[in-house]
């Protein structure tokens, strides 16, 4: 597989997790909108990644550390930064009995759609410096 379609490949799944996060969300699934919404914004990294770097993207899901490891993490606002620190729990944590009742609690439906629509925004954000 080749650089390109390396990229490629990260960009269809980041997109494939946002259709996924939007059914969760009208289903009212919270958790697992959040958790999608994760998984869109670190394949959307990793693709991005992959085209600075031409290296394969560090086994981590850990937003900040991965979009500081791929150099662009700089060019965030801070809204992107605080954003990024607010769903990057909703990953590993939400997989565990203490954090997930807490973390399910704090999903409401309005608190889902803003991460959905910051999440769509940032995917667009990174799709547009790479593409």
């Amino acid at each position: 597989m080749t650089g390109e379609e390396k990229v490629t490949y990260w960009v269809k799944i980041s997109d494939d997790d946002l259709k996924i996060a939007k059914t969760m969300l009208e289903n009212r699934y919270h958790l697992y909108t959040g958790f999608m919404c994760h998984q869109v914004i670190e394949k959307i990294f990793k693709a991005s990644y992959e085209k600075l770097k031409s290296e394969i993207p560090p086994y981590t899901h850990d937003l900040p550390r991965l979009a500081q490891l791929a150099d662009f993490y700089n060019l965030f606002s801070d809204e992107q930064k605080l954003f990024l620190n607010t769903i990057n729990p909703l990953n590993i944590e939400a997989r565990y009995p203490d954090y997930q009742e807490r973390i399910a609690k704090s999903l409401t439906d309005d608190i889902c759609k803003q991460i959905f629509e910051q999440t769509k925004l940032l995917q667009q954000w990174i799709k547009e410096k790479i593409l």
